[in-house]
């Protein structure tokens, strides 16, 4: 990132600064998380934050196999193919959380299935050479002779095969894109306008998921609701006496915030608990053409019943994977707006965090090691690749819990889980309306988080107000108008492959507000002050002004671990390594002046 220090400003302006950066660390003190980035929670309080993360991406990633089913031509009487699909994703995701916490952005970020890659999927199973061979058995499976039941299998899997080849060769760009620097170069044009309309755009573009879960039954959904606003905002300040035990102290009544802690687990299963009341009451309707029948807790019974009891997902299962043009192009919009959606991501996470502003070498890795994800998820067969999570950013909001060993647990948990494939199965059954519930708690949180990033700017002026109205408004309206009907044909060109880049690209909500932000903001002219810029960056002044203090928390928080950072500073050509951290004692020296176009003053820019 660039840090701009203006020279020969007047002494009003630099109280002024002065002024803000101590709001700006007033705030800072009252941010309160309670465990930060570094420090690691008690071994059961770690295991109960881990499943709470699990449960939180667990309802949107339990989805993923479910609205793949149709264009993977997975039949409804083959509830074991989706069961593995379950299992496998779970199992990718758990493996790119560890490597994204340990080696990537080492931000408490979970990697999971991204619906991103859903549209490119359904445009490319919409070609004739698939959509037309698409004919699954309606017969129950155990009625289907062997050689049926081959056939069934096969038809899914070559489908799934495609899927894998896209992903794993258009995430390859990613990769190059992450670890050769460019998506870092890119973040010199990136102010909190267009992080703030990101990261609304990505929580408000998931309200139609939200009500889709919660209009099974509104009132279970709005008992969930009640149930987090009710443990997360009003009992969180209240301890509840628990046996403890420590040792040379031995077992002893403790004062926990449990509340505080688990608020978003405690919630979910009240709900749980409440739904399997009423449905062994039979207070839910047994048709499963009644939308409310997803609101019962043996609605998808038959995936428990079906699952086996273990099941290791390997590389290439569904066979070797296909590769064609027209897959690799199509799926590539989808790595795009993946990339977009996780920059918002990164800074979001680290203000809740109560982390400095990821450095542009931390961003690298991260988006880097999602490309690697990516691929993993390709080679193993998820049918998506992963990004970072936002309801989960929103649940480190809601507990205040930003530990990296509690995300890293979560991660282990999805492996375990995975292979005991019977426990994913279990959890499949919480009703849709509680998944629904979590939801709409989750994305309000994204959304506010990404708007909170404008108390930087200057929201008096006429040129800030317009564009982050816009962006957001347009990024609403334009992708949902693509997305209906047959508006997606206005889309021609000569191309069929460059139309579905096109076309997913501008479906995505993401992609096309935080676009639009990005060039307004740039091309609209302001100062660095009225585009936030000088308050966004003040945390960095200090690294320019060598703190000491401010250098050992990027240590802490971006650096790589076991001492890899110190291994790659023997090297002098990791000097140039845009993905390697800084050796932060040279960082003062690395200083280029020029002029504030707008301005007219001296600036400063010191590169992190």
């Amino acid at each position: 990132m660039s840090i701009n220090l203006e020279n020969g400003e007047t002494t009003a302006n630099n109280d002024r600064q002065e002024q803000n950066h101590d709001t700006s660390s007033q705030n800072e003190k009252k941010t309160l998380v309670v465990y930060k980035l570094e420090e690691v929670p008690p071994v059961l309080y770690t295991i109960g934050l881990g499943l709470q993360h699990y449960l939180t991406m667990f309802g949107g990633t339990i989805s993923l196999p479910f609205v793949l089913a149709a264009p993977l031509c997975i039949g409804s009487n083959n509830p074991l193919a989706t069961s593995n699909l379950i299992s496998t994703i779970f199992f990718v995701s758990g493996i790119a959380t560890l490597l994204q916490t340990i080696f990537g952005v080492r931000l408490p970020i979970v990697q999971g299935g991204s619906f991103t890659f859903v549209a490119p999927t359904v445009a490319i199973m919409s070609l004739d050479r698939w959509k037309n061979t698409c004919k699954p058995s309606t017969l129950p499976w155990a009625n289907l002779t062997l050689a049926q039941q081959a056939n069934e299998t096969e038809m899914w899997q070559s489908r799934m095969r495609e899927v894998q080849g896209a992903i794993m060769i258009s995430s390859l760009f990613q990769i190059v894109i992450g670890f050769t620097g460019l998506i870092g170069l890119c973040l010199r044009f990136i102010g909190p306008i267009t992080i703030a309309s990101t990261i609304a755009l990505v929580g408000l573009s998931l309200i139609s998921a939200a009500t889709f879960y919660s209009s099974s039954h509104w009132g279970m959904a709005l008992l969930t609701i009640f149930f987090i606003i009710l443990f997360s905002q009003l009992l969180e300040r209240f301890p509840i006496p628990l046996p403890t035990y420590k040792r040379g102290v031995g077992c002893r009544m403790s004062k926990i915030h449990v509340f505080r802690l688990f608020p978003v687990l405690i919630a979910i299963i009240m709900a749980w608990i409440i739904s399997a009341i009423i449905t062994a009451a039979g207070g839910f309707p047994s048709s499963p053409s009644n939308p409310a029948y997803f609101a019962r807790t043996d609605a998808r019974i038959s995936v428990l019943q079906s699952s086996p009891w273990f099941r290791f997902p390997y590389p290439f299962q569904w066979g070797l994977p296909t590769i064609t043009v027209a897959g690799v192009f199509g799926m590539l919009a989808g790595v795009l707006a993946s990339m977009i959606e996780s920059i918002g991501d990164y800074y979001a996470c680290a203000r809740l965090s109560g982390a400095k502003p990821p450095p542009r070498h931390a961003i690298n890795r991260g988006i880097g090691m999602e490309g690697i994800g990516c691929v993993l998820a390709g080679m193993i067969g998820t049918g998506s690749g992963t990004t970072s999570y936002s309801e989960n950013i929103g649940a480190i909001g809601i507990t205040r819990v930003a530990s990296r060993a509690v995300i890293q647990c979560g991660a282990v948990i999805m492996i375990i889980l995975a292979v005991v494939s019977k426990f994913g199965a279990l959890f499949a059954s919480i009703p849709n309306p509680v998944v629904g519930g979590v939801f709409i708690v989750m994305f309000g949180m994204v959304t506010a988080v990404g708007l909170s990033n404008l108390q930087f700017c200057d929201m008096n002026s006429p040129r800030n107000i317009f564009i982050v109205g816009f962006s957001i408004v347009f990024g609403l309206a334009f992708p949902t108008w693509l997305r209906t009907g047959t508006n997606s044909a206005v889309i021609k060109t000569t191309v069929t492959e460059l139309d579905q880049i096109i076309v997913v690209l501008l479906s995505t909500n993401i992609a096309v507000g935080g676009i639009v932000a990005l060039i307004l903001d740039n091309i609209i002219p302001g100062t660095l002050e009225e585009r936030g810029m000088h308050i966004w960056y003040q945390e960095s002044k200090k690294l320019a002004n060598s703190s000491k203090e401010y250098r050992m928390e990027l240590r802490k928080s971006y650096n790589l671990p076991c001492g890899l950072t110190k291994y790659f500073h023997k090297c002098a050509c990791t000097h140039y390594m845009p993905f390697c951290p800084p050796r932060y004692d040279e960082i003062a020296e690395e200083t280029e002046q020029h002029v504030d176009p707008e301005t007219g003053k001296e600036i400063i820019s010191t590169n992190v």
